[in-house]
Parts: structure tokens; sequence; C-alpha cells
């Protein structure tokens, strides 16, 4: 990639990030997907989708290479590979791709976001070891067993349910009184035999040894108390991945890109797509959408400085 000159440099397979790389590639752009993760980036752990136009439920393993096989028709490149750095140049923006240099007119960051750790005792020394943000990916490490599972929204109880017929038994710790899921989520819940809801109670420790995790500490209005368990699924929230844009775009309170109508940062030719982008709801119809305007943006932006080249 030594010396390479795109048109448009896109990090991030998720979901914008492809969408961008089809409509920019259908446009008549040279186009590179850089993703560390594979195609479909984190929505890749995510083990059943609902709402997803054109497709009633879909894995997330299945929806990545699918929105992939369509941009790769459309003439878009992929690397698999990160990029550790961004900076302007003239011309454009140059990125450090596997220590190398690596050129564009522009890009499009569509690098997601990452799930919210706890951030107590234990969690990161046992993450890998009983301590997980992906039920499809690890449940069949537990079977039998007995898992806690953080979270009160849509993606917490997703996945306590994938986790119910393969575990033992799933435990829901709820920092407040009331889910932030769907009815039919919470319905579905409650007809799980093996799922038991703590509300207004914190998981505060991780503890465990060279083995593993063997229980997390809890927290609530009456004290606190060790309850035994092998597993620990955290589902808090996400934390936008911008930290490429650093120093080169303005950001708002929760760390997201501020963008215009059209994607563009406020560093010229510099574009944000899903959830890193203000405003975002973190909803993979939307950031299809983000991806697509990202790209028309993106196109129109790489006319406009042909156009002005011409005039000079």
């Amino acid at each position: 990639m030594t010396g390479m000159t795109l048109d448009i440099l896109i990090v991030g397979a998720g979901v914008a990030g492809l969408e961008a790389a089809r409509v920019a590639a259908s446009g008549g752009a040279k186009v590179l997907v850089v993703e560390r993760m594979g195609p479909g980036g984190q929505v890749s752990t995510v083990d059943r989708i609902t709402n997803f136009p054109g497709h009633d439920e879909i894995g997330g393993f299945e929806l990545g290479p699918i929105l992939q096989d369509a941009a790769d028709e459309a003439g878009a490149e992929f690397a698999l590979s990160e990029v550790a750095a961004l900076a302007p140049v003239a011309g454009g923006w140059r990125a450090a791709v596997d220590g190398r240099p690596l050129d564009a007119r522009c890009v499009i960051l569509a690098c997601g976001s990452e799930r919210r750790a706890l951030r107590v005792p234990g969690e990161s020394a046992f993450t890998g070891r009983g301590v997980s943000h992906c039920a499809s990916c690890d449940g069949g490490f537990f079977r039998g067993e007995t898992v806690v599972v953080v979270g009160g929204g849509d993606s917490a109880l997703d996945e306590a349910l994938v986790l119910a017929p393969i575990v033992g038994s799933v435990v829901v710790v709820l920092r407040g009184t009331a889910f932030r899921a769907t009815q039919g989520q919470e319905a579905a819940l409650r007809a799980q035999a093996n799922i038991t809801v703590l509300r207004e109670t914190e998981v505060i420790e991780v503890q465990g040894h060279e083995g593993g995790m063997t229980g997390v500490v809890l927290r609530d209005r009456d004290g606190t108390r060790t309850l035994p368990a092998r597993g620990l699924f955290v589902y808090v929230g996400l934390a936008p991945r911008t930290a490429l844009a650093e120093g080169l775009a303005e950001r708002d309170r929760n760390g997201r890109l501020i963008v215009s109508g059209g994607m563009e940062t406020t560093a010229p030719g510099l574009f944000a797509a899903g959830d890193i982008r203000q405003g975002s709801r973190a909803l993979l119809a939307e950031a299809q959408e983000d991806g697509q305007r990202a790209a028309r943006a993106a196109l129109a932006f790489l006319q406009r400085g042909m156009t002005a080249g011409q005039k000079g």
C-alpha cells in the first residue's frame, strides 16, 4: 500500500462503512476500506438482528459479509488492518497503515463504537476469562453455569435471551428500576424460567483466581453481597471510537464528531458516519443511511476539487 493514492479511504467496515464503500465505489471513486475485525465490525458479534431493512431477522455474522459482497461488486477494495494515525496533507489526508503511509483525497470515519466497561476492580483482569461482551461468541464456555448480564437496554436483554438456553441460569443486573428495552424483549425475558432480574443493583467488583472468574460483588439498598458466577456479560452503553480525529475535528460533549447534513466534520474532506457522529442513536438502519449520505457527500467533495483544479 506504500505510495497508494485513493479517492476515498473508509475507516471501519461496519454497516455505515460498508454502505459508504458501496455507494462511493458505484460512483466511480477509488475506495479502500480498512477494518481490523473483518466484515461487519462489531455487528458481527451480535447474535440476532431484527431491525435491519430488508431482513426480518439475520445474524450479525451473516450481515457483514452480505454488505461487503455488495461493496466488493461495486469495486471497493478491503484491507484487514488498522489505521494508526491520520493527518491532513496537501491535497487530502495521510493515514498510517501497517507503519506505511497511505494518501487519500478524503476520508470517511465509520469506526463505530466499543462497549463501555464497568470500570470496577477485577473487570480488566478477568476479561477473556469470564468477562465478555459477546454472548454468541462466548456463551458456550458457560454451559450449566450461572452468568451475570449487566444492562437494561435491548442489547442486554438480547444477550440474556441468547444465553438462557445455553447456561444454567442468567442473572440480569439492572442499576435502575425499569428496562430501556422494548416491551417485546421484556416479555420474552419474563418467559424464561432461568432468568432472574435484580433491580436497583450494581456490580462493584469481579472476583476470581488463576482459573478464571468465580463471582461478582453486588451492591443494592441492603448492602453488599457476593454472587457466585462464572461469566459476566457487560452491556452498559457504547463509547464512540473517535481517537483518530483527536485534534482534527470538533466533538460534542459526548465525544461524538460534529457533522453537517452531509456528514462532513469541521475538517474539510473528513466525514463521519454511524455511531461516531453527533446525534447518532446507534441504530443499524440509521448507520446504513449515514454511510450512503457520507459517500454521496464525499463524491461531491471530490467533484468540487476536480472542478476547481480544471479552473485553475
